[in-house]
């Protein structure tokens, strides 16, 4: 026989997974649920706790319970395309572009002036959206001796990274991957709060033995992870 909070859990769970309703939706607060089943708040409680714990929900504080938004999978070994790993999920990409600038490499850092050749540097900074929501912030730099089309680039309508996937060929890339705490910048762009776990991916990316570009990429530890899959040969 069914328990009454397994027939809660189902009923919450089928919402959420024949996308009723969405992610970011406010679930019925905890007595409109009561009253719907006629039980306890402790037999609610343990429904939504359920789904808490399987990633399905999550609760804010005085705000309720709410459709968890889905976790990003991304292959460890490969170079992603934001934009194209936001739409693949059905949600609505956005760029917002924060700063560009073309500059010289600092001479104080080695691999600046290993990217750059001798050449400028183009500095870009801007925040990938979701569904009008920020979901990753990048940094990144591209050197002009390898990629002089980025000169004229319009970064602010096409994500950096989509343009050089489709405007230059590269052979080698280095991944960086580190878990840090979001500083005050980063947790003001990204809409959590300060000192937040994130995933910090840095990566260079070569042509033959000339560097293309160097990027960081900050997103919220809640909604990416990465996943590979690779045989003992790989």
């Amino acid at each position: 026989m069914t328990t009454l909070n397994r027939r809660i859990r189902d009923y919450l769970e089928e919402k959420i997974l024949s996308g009723a309703w969405p992610p970011g939706y406010r679930i019925p607060f905890e007595h409109e649920l009561m009253a719907r089943f006629d039980c306890s708040r402790m037999t609610v409680n343990k429904a939504i706790a359920a789904l808490v714990e399987a990633g399905l929900v999550v609760r804010r504080r005085r705000g309720g319970s709410f459709v968890a938004e889905p976790r990003v999978h991304a292959p460890v070994l490969a170079v992603p395309d934001i934009r194209a790993e936001v739409e693949a999920r059905g949600r609505r990409y956005g760029l917002k572009l924060l700063a560009r600038q073309r500059r010289a490499a600092d001479p104080r850092s080695e691999g600046e002036a290993q990217l750059a050749r001798g050449g400028d540097l183009i500095a870009i900074d801007c925040l990938h959206l979701a569904d009008d929501r920020p979901f990753a912030l990048e940094e990144r730099l591209i050197g002009l001796v390898a990629v002089p089309d980025a000169a004229d680039a319009d970064f602010a309508k096409v994500p950096p990274g989509t343009w050089l996937l489709d405007a230059v060929a590269w052979t080698e890339a280095e991944h960086r991957i580190a878990a840090v705490n979001a500083d005050s910048r980063q947790a003001a762009l990204l809409d959590v709060p300060l000192h937040t776990a994130c995933l910090s991916i840095e990566r260079r990316t070569w042509r033959g033995e000339m560097d293309v570009t160097h990027v960081r990429q900050i997103y919220p530890g809640s909604d990416y992870d990465l996943v590979a899959r690779f045989t003992p040969k790989s």
